[in-house]
């Protein structure tokens, strides 16, 4: 099972994601997680792609495919992946086409939600410095001390969800990643799922999608 999700930044790709890797047992897998660590390690990529990520902008899509090659290489994607983030431009789809050759994606789901909903979402979150758990200040605020409940880390707005940097961002997506939903609607595997729709609904609608690739 190997598929990708599409949407701009605070969609909803991530916590549907969450819900077929546990339901199917497939890693998701994350370029904006595996870069945000390289920040925290310190690493030369990390150092690289920090300027860029805290401006809103894109990695250069050298060091994407790159980095994605090494992580679909290992043992606990044999059974499938999500890709969460991955592909953004257009020339990072025809690297993973050429990378994957037979064994390509099957299935793309685009998450379409109105950019007030959002902006709303994004400059709402907040996220644990320390193991990445997420709370919104609207539909699950933060403890009052801001420290996380499950490590006892310090609960930040990371710099990439302030209300500038997240419209940049939205602009971004508009420019570079949208034109993808064009790429594979041309080889058939695109399916368009409203992303601020009820929970339940979103998970029969992807279950639905989803079930007759695990056959």
């Amino acid at each position: 099972m190997r598929l990708i999700f599409l949407g701009a930044p605070g969609a909803g790709k991530g916590t549907q994601a969450v819900y077929l890797c546990e339901k199917y047992a497939i890693p998701q897998i994350s370029t904006g997680d595996m870069l945000r660590k390289a920040v925290q390690d310190g690493a030369e990529l990390g150092r690289q792609a920090k300027a860029i990520m805290e401006s809103g902008g894109l990695v250069s899509d050298d060091i994407i495919i790159g980095l994605m090659r090494e992580r679909l290489a290992q043992p606990d994607c044999g059974r499938g992946y999500i890709l969460d983030g991955f592909p953004r431009t257009l020339a990072q789809a025809a690297g993973l086409d050429a990378m994957l050759g037979k064994d390509g994606i099957q299935l793309v789901l685009l998450f379409d939600v109105p950019e007030k909903v959002i902006l709303a979402r994004l400059t709402s979150r907040r996220t644990c410095s320390q193991c990445g758990k997420i709370f919104n200040m609207i539909s699950n605020p933060p403890p009052a001390d801001l420290v996380c409940p499950d490590c006892g880390g310090r609960i930040i707005q990371r710099d990439d969800d302030t209300e500038a940097t997240v419209l940049n961002r939205l602009r971004v997506y508009e420019e570079k990643t949208a034109p993808l939903k064009g790429y594979y609607e041309k080889q058939n595997k695109l399916a368009i799922l409203r992303g601020d729709a009820p929970l339940d609904q979103i998970h029969r609608e992807m279950d639905d999608l989803v079930a007759p690739l695990a056959r």
